[in-house]
């Protein structure tokens, strides 16, 4: 057997994920020798109470609560804690001491990642960080070395798990959203606070990190449109699954053309609810999982997916930057850093362009159609469909359901259009407007 170089590896942080990465260190240790041409000693795991209750049963004296001493003298620190403080400092330590960092904090790449990314430039150092974007699926590495000589266009999916879980038990069993967030929270899919995922900050930190990947533009979470799903109902569930189409709450990057008015060449970076045709791979994805299309120039589309978290599955992800921080120690050299940035502007949600699906509750009387028309014709939004039912009088004037299916319009026209039909004497209200992607 070839005599290897030994690394030390500093773990910071022993939850799901971080106790699973402890374990396939220490259980497959010669495996991973032979595979990164280095050994690879867990110097010991950083935590904050050596006595709490752990997935895996760690040996007590790699333990300590002294995160700093751990990572002095470490070539590689794995930094599994979440959160930004005390992450970010102990990050900032591990870079300026030469260390090179493996990181699944999305909410500190997407918040601090310009200031982290530098500090790692500055020393030469490299930062990973797979396991920030949807847990076990490999986009990162993907977008960051495969495609690098590509031109990325467009990237849409699913890249939160709970909230997939939450609309999929609405969708096929026809729960109540309250009762399938219960059910989420009860097997482990949501986070400790809850509105992380369900208002869509989990998957718009996730998409800052895809977009700055995709079109090398530094990209922070304050770039982001979010909306949650905390305003799907049931009965929009019902509209959307007559029309043929699925919810899905998407993270969607792209790369917006110069146009004649003078706008200049943009990307848009957003997440929301939108329809998704039954027919489209996306509205098979079911409970927890996760899926990312990649739309590129020369590569064409790509489709990724699998399992978006848990802590074996997000340990695998992390594994694999560690053995690539291990061989680059191996081969010596400089790491490398982020993509050269584009600097490309991230456009307003305004500019966008999409088809969208508009529920109304209106007045069922002679010339209401011909109203409405009126104002789509007035806002240059074109009616593809329109669905109109009855609802129950229970002694009221009577009204009616209408749901518009339209054509593809730029979402300024259809905000301002939206407005108008709000302010309609025959439109009750506006019960809901959703956007159709993947078309």
């Amino acid at each position: 057997m070839i005599d290897h170089r030994t690394l030390r590896v500093a773990l910071l942080g022993a939850g799901s994920v971080g106790s699973q990465v402890a374990r396939l260190l220490l259980e497959h240790a010669d495996e991973l020798e032979e595979r990164a041409g280095a050994r690879l000693e867990l110097a010991g795991i950083a935590v904050r109470n050596i006595d709490a209750q752990r997935d895996v049963d760690l040996p007590r004296e790699l333990l300590t609560t002294d995160a700093s001493e751990l990572i002095v003298g470490s070539d590689i620190v794995i930094e599994l804690m979440g959160g930004i403080e005390p992450a970010k400092s102990y990050i900032l330590e591990a870079l300026n001491s030469g260390a090179d960092v493996v990181t699944g904090n999305k909410a500190l790449l997407a918040t601090h990642g310009a200031e982290i990314f530098d500090a790692a430039d500055q020393v030469g150092a490299s930062v990973s960080y797979e396991a920030a974007v949807a847990g076990a699926i490999p986009i990162v590495r993907p977008l960051k070395d495969s495609l690098a000589g590509d031109r990325v266009k467009r990237i849409f999916g699913i890249v939160n798990g709970s909230t997939n879980y939450i609309l999929d038990r609405m969708d096929r069993d026809g729960l109540p959203a309250d009762e399938a967030a219960q059910i989420a929270s009860d097997l482990g899919f949501l986070e400790a606070d809850p509105t992380l995922d369900v208002e869509g900050y989990d998957a718009a930190q996730k998409a800052a990190i895809i977009a700055s990947l995709a079109f090398h533009t530094r990209v922070s979470i304050d770039d982001v449109h979010r909306e949650g799903i905390t305003g799907v109902t049931a009965e929009m569930i019902e509209s959307a699954s007559r029309a043929g189409y699925v919810i899905k709450l998407l993270a969607v990057c792209e790369r917006l053309d110069a146009t004649g008015d003078g706008h200049e060449e943009s990307i848009s970076v957003r997440v929301y609810p939108a329809l998704i045709s039954r027919e489209h791979p996306l509205a098979s994805v079911h409970g927890g999982n996760n899926a990312v299309f990649v739309e590129a120039e020369a590569a064409g589309s790509l489709m990724f997916y699998g399992a978006g978290a848990g802590g074996i599955e997000t340990a695998s992800a992390v594994m694999g930057d560690v053995v690539s921080a291990a061989r680059r120690h191996i081969a010596g050299g400089v790491g490398v850093g982020e993509s050269p940035r584009g600097q490309l502007p991230v456009a307003p949600i305004g500019r966008i362009i999409t088809s969208y699906q508009i529920r109304l509750e209106v007045s069922d009387e002679p010339g209401v159609l011909e109203a409405i028309a009126s104002i789509l014709t007035e806002g240059g939004v074109s009616a593809a469909a329109v669905e109109q039912t009855a609802i129950p009088s229970d002694g009221q004037a009577a009204r009616a359901q209408l749901v518009i299916g339209t054509h593809r319009a730029r979402e300024e026209a259809l905000a301002a259009t939206v407005e108008r039909l709000a302010a309609s004497d025959v439109v009750i209200r506006v019960a809901s407007v959703l956007r159709v992607e993947g078309e």
